[in-house]
């Protein structure tokens, strides 16, 4: 175009020189007058016609970015969408244009974002008149929409979070999370979130009864003696563990830790003497039942180790934080990751509308609810596995998987490594039904495969963290924390 305009402007250049050069006509003034004047108004046109042009390309490229700007989770990616948005845009009038810029201004509170840009175009026709360039404007303003998010902790509550007080470090920083999307109301428009604290086995509560299944009721019933299921549940089999299948299709069996007999040990010292098992509630000579529903190794009773209850879907921030504060390590089972994370989509889950007992009426929302998130947070502060015991009790601690021998393994290390392989097909499962995973190891324990899987398990590679100290677990759980609010924000 800019080659064709130059051959033009030559043409007419050279015989409005000739017309002006002729002498031997009395209209030479005149027609040159008219010339000139003709030939600046179609250099006018022509040169208008480009800047045109140049304004409806430059106007498209800033909206674009504006919208890329407005969809970006986290402000530093605001400007970074934009720019490549623009640039990808406005390359079109390269052939035209000289120079091109534009400038990001974002609101403090990041719901509002102003963009402005300009371009240079090479005069043409208009040289004849002095201008040597024009310059184009143009500018265009986003505001982002407060969307709405249903947000569930999964959060390690295993015995190794006692050490160092990391589960103290973990509460607070989790915390500060919910205090920083929450802002300084206790309710906030379409948001919801929950809490799943997890070992080797969750707490449901016992007001969820209704999703066991007869046996299992009969069992709560009749077999609790002198307490009451507090609303741990088994692992459902044939990889129903691994799925968000509500209860209304296949119910659950309750968690039932069964009074293990004492046995007989000979010390050369002491001669025979009577041994408890890790689980004696019932005595076998008086038939006398001791329950002790504490966490600490004296537990006693078929609700041993049935953990902190999981808090779901609400809208209240105190209730929240309370459930956060509540929160304590418990030394038994050992770690399932994958148990934990399959309750945290259970909780978002749509196919688990009006299932929880707490739950407003109709959450968790429908997947095409518009301008709606669904985000897991997942923290661990170790490895999968199960803590052990000796083989005349199963060769580990009773977990919603039953012991080692019923989990289908003879060894520690064969279950660790089925306990990952299910954790990394729940990731998959989880991400496929459209919901947000952040990931979170902490501490020296997870090991490289664990930080692997934990890293695959994210839904964007910056969405996981590995926090090797209390300071780097603040600082991970304050970045989700912004990037939550900026998603909420972002339509």
């Amino acid at each position: 175009m800019k080659h064709r305009l130059q051959q033009y402007t030559r043409r007419t250049g050279a015989s409005l020189g000739r017309i002006i050069r002729d002498e031997s006509g009395s209209l030479l003034p005149m027609v040159a007058g008219s010339m000139l004047m003709l030939t600046g108004a179609a250099g006018m046109a022509i040169d208008g016609a480009r800047m045109f042009y140049v304004k409806d390309v430059l106007q498209k490229s800033l909206d674009s970015a504006g919208l890329a700007a407005g969809h970006a989770m986290t402000v530093s990616d605001m400007e970074n969408d934009a720019r490549e948005f623009f640039n990808a845009n406005v390359g079109s009038i390269d052939g035209v244009v000289t120079t091109s810029n534009m400038t990001v201004d974002i609101s403090p509170d990041n719901e509002l974002i102003t963009l402005t840009a300009s371009a240079t175009v090479e005069a043409t026709f208009m040289r004849l008149f002095g201008y040597e360039s024009i310059t184009v404007s143009a500018s265009t303003e986003v505001s982002r929409e407060t969307r709405g998010m249903e947000l569930v902790l999964v959060m390690d509550n295993t015995g190794s979070m006692r050490t160092d007080n990391k589960i103290g470090t973990m509460k607070q920083a989790a915390t500060d999370l919910i205090n920083v999307v929450f802002g300084d109301d206790e309710t906030n428009t379409n948001l919801w979130a929950g809490v799943v604290p997890y070992i080797t086995h969750v707490n449901v509560g016992n007001t969820n009864y209704n999703w066991l299944s007869e046996t299992g009721k009969d069992r709560v019933d009749n077999e609790y003696y002198g307490t009451e299921w507090k609303g741990c549940l088994r692992a459902r089999a044939d990889g129903e563990d691994e799925t968000d299948t509500p209860p209304s299709e296949i119910p659950f069996e309750p968690f039932y830790w069964a009074d293990t007999d004492p046995y007989w040990q000979y010390h050369k010292k002491r001669g025979w003497y009577q041994v408890d098992r890790d689980n004696n509630w019932i005595d076998d000579d008086t038939g006398t039942v001791t329950i002790s529903e504490v966490n600490a190794s004296s537990a006693l009773g078929p609700n041993r180790g049935c953990a902190s209850e999981i808090t779901p879907l609400v809208a209240e921030k105190s209730k929240i934080l309370a459930a956060i504060d509540v929160m304590e390590p418990w030394s038994f089972g050992g770690t399932a990751a994958n148990y934990g994370l399959v309750w945290g989509w259970r909780v978002v889950s749509p196919r688990w509308q009006g299932m929880w007992a707490g739950s407003p009426p109709g959450l968790p929302l429908a997947h095409d609810t518009p301008y709606m998130d669904k985000v897991i947070v997942m923290l661990t502060d170790g490895v999968n596995e199960l803590i052990s015991q000796d083989a005349e009790l199963g060769g580990s601690d009773y977990t919603a998987f039953g012991r080692l021998d019923e989990f289908g393994y003879s060894s520690i290390s064969a279950a660790r490594d089925e306990f990952d392989a299910r954790f990394d097909r729940i990731c998959q499962n989880i991400k496929q039904d459209e919901i947000i995973i952040y990931t979170i190891t902490f501490g020296s324990t997870p090991d490289a495969n664990t930080q692997d899987a934990y890293r695959t398990c994210a839904s964007n590679p910056a969405f996981y963290f590995h926090a090797p100290t209390a300071e780097s677990l603040t600082d991970a759980f304050n970045e989700i924390g912004r990037q939550l609010s900026n998603l909420r924000l972002s339509r």
